[in-house]
């Protein structure tokens, strides 16, 4: 008796388990990166350099003109995250209002 006690207590600890796992919610999608500029080197993204390298920072997407402005980024991210974060206010700013 004691062995399907125990049985029965770990068959209902796992299904405890795999329902937790279920309810655990989905990674937030990152804030979207407004900026049509590297913010490293300046130039246009998309341009000569071919599709933008995109990662994600801190829950902030990040548009980089190629792997290189990468190493430049790692060495300042703040400095980078306050130009692209500057870029989203101004594109919400800048809508006309519907009135």
């Amino acid at each position: 008796m004691k062995t399907l006690t125990l049985i029965a207590g770990i068959i209902l600890a796992a299904s405890l388990a795999l329902r937790a796992d279920d309810a655990k919610p989905a990674p937030a999608k990152p804030v979207p990166d407004k900026l049509t500029t590297c913010p490293v080197s300046g130039d246009k993204l998309g341009g000569d350099m071919g599709k933008p390298y995109v990662f994600t920072y801190k829950g902030q997407e990040v548009k980089l003109c190629c792997p290189d402005c990468k190493k430049d980024f790692d060495k300042d991210p703040a400095k980078y995250m306050k130009i692209i974060r500057a870029a989203d206010k101004t594109v919400k700013t800048d809508k006309p209002d519907k009135n």
